[in-house]
């Protein structure tokens, strides 16, 4: 189902050019100085009237993003493959969602350790995700883009993996414009990750949602067809 396949790619261009506006409207009303340092995202988004885009762009991707992990999980499930991994990827998924929503409303500015706590649920979950998607790319099925899909997972993932690695050292020797570049880096990356699951979601041939059946006590149901 095409539909389907909009949904990531929804998120990453979405996310990635409300992200950058956000940037823009920060630069452009002095909220943030260039010549001083290169600003993270929570800082381009923690003034007026850019926090309030911030907060809703956050939240919008956290709904997108339950929704992709979602119709990741159902349709590995429904081919029967990776149970406890798939399950594994759902929880870290849905803790990864949520951490964006919390970094977005909390901002640094008004609850600092609110927001940071949001932060490490969103990126180091978030990786956690995306590595064992690595896995279930190969042990699961649709395989017919495993050629592709697998290693552009693995070097996403290990891009990630260097820049989240490299923003918590470089903040914490006071390096903070390197950080911040390598916050934007990390962020992007994650955007490209969340893009690939439409090579999966095209396979869907057939989505249907029934409300509510007429005699029966069901009120909602999901019927997939994946494409061979």
């Amino acid at each position: 189902m095409w539909a389907l396949v909009l949904l990531p790619l929804f998120l990453a261009l979405g996310g990635a050019v409300g992200l950058w506006a956000v940037f823009a409207i920060a630069v452009s009303n002095n909220s943030v100085n260039l010549t001083e340092e290169f600003p993270y995202i929570s800082t381009c988004g923690s003034y007026t009237p850019q926090s309030c885009a911030f907060s809703q762009i956050c939240n919008i991707c956290c709904f997108l993003a339950m929704w992709i992990v979602v119709i990741r999980y159902q349709q590995i499930l429904d081919l029967g493959g990776g149970r406890h991994a798939n399950t594994a990827s759902l929880v870290l998924g849905f803790i990864s969602s949520i951490g964006i929503s919390v970094l977005g409303n909390f901002q640094q500015s008004v609850a600092k350790s609110v927001h940071l706590l949001g932060a490490f649920l969103a990126f180091f979950f978030g990786l956690a995700y995306f590595w064992v998607q690595v896995w279930l790319t190969y042990r699961a099925e649709p395989s017919q883009d495993r050629r592709w899909l697998g290693p552009l997972r693995v070097i996403f993932c290990s891009i990630c993996s260097g820049f989240v690695l490299a923003m918590a050292i470089l903040y914490n020797t006071g390096n903070r414009s390197a950080s911040a570049v390598c916050e934007w880096v990390l962020v992007m990356s994650f955007f490209a990750l969340f893009s690939t699951f439409a090579a999966e979601f095209r396979l869907i041939d057939c989505h249907r949602l029934t409300v509510q059946n007429r005699g029966t006590q069901q009120f909602n149901m999901m019927d997939w067809t994946v494409a061979n």
